[in-house]
């Protein structure tokens, strides 16, 4: 899995290069059809689900927040509400998300978004050499050491998925 000329460019890359992170991208063909954007890289790229994450926003008390967990996994709604240090989490509105991060729903990547918001990741992403998030548009990820990703997201761990 080389890197892909075609995927320069998008605010992730940028982000993780100014930033001075390894990182490998990768392309594939997107389907509309798929129910799982998530299980769909997963499955095009070969790659384990456990170290694929999909990149959820929720409102933790009325305010935004990520939530980054594997895509064959659900977001504990509880869990993140406390990871975040409030009472109360619901997912966001698809179209709020899409303003806040700069990202369309399906490509919403925890890196570069337009504002900076709490992001959580969770625990099971240390078991891992390399996980693979999405890098700013349907039918394209990344792959990066799960340290760089919680370093350049400032992320904390918790455990977030069940």
């Amino acid at each position: 899995m080389a890197k892909s000329k075609q995927s320069q460019g998008t605010p992730a890359t940028v982000a993780l290069t100014k930033a001075k992170v390894e990182f490998t991208t990768h392309a594939y063909e997107h389907d509309p059809a798929a129910k799982s954007y998530g299980l769909e890289a997963a499955e095009a790229l070969g790659l384990d689900p456990e170290q694929v994450f999909k990149t959820l926003l929720v409102e933790v008390d009325g305010k935004l927040a990520v939530g980054v967990v594997p895509v064959g996994k659900q977001l504990d709604l509880k869990a993140i509400a406390a990871a975040a240090g409030g009472k109360k989490a619901v997912m966001a509105d698809p179209a709020a998300a899409e303003r806040t991060t700069g990202y369309v729903v399906g490509g919403i990547s925890p890196i570069g978004q337009k504002r900076a918001l709490p992001t959580v990741i969770d625990s099971t992403a240390t078991d891992h050499p390399t996980v693979y998030v999405s890098g700013g548009r349907r039918g394209f990820d990344i792959g990066l050491s799960p340290a760089d990703l919680i370093a350049v997201t400032k992320a904390r761990t918790a455990a977030i998925a069940r």
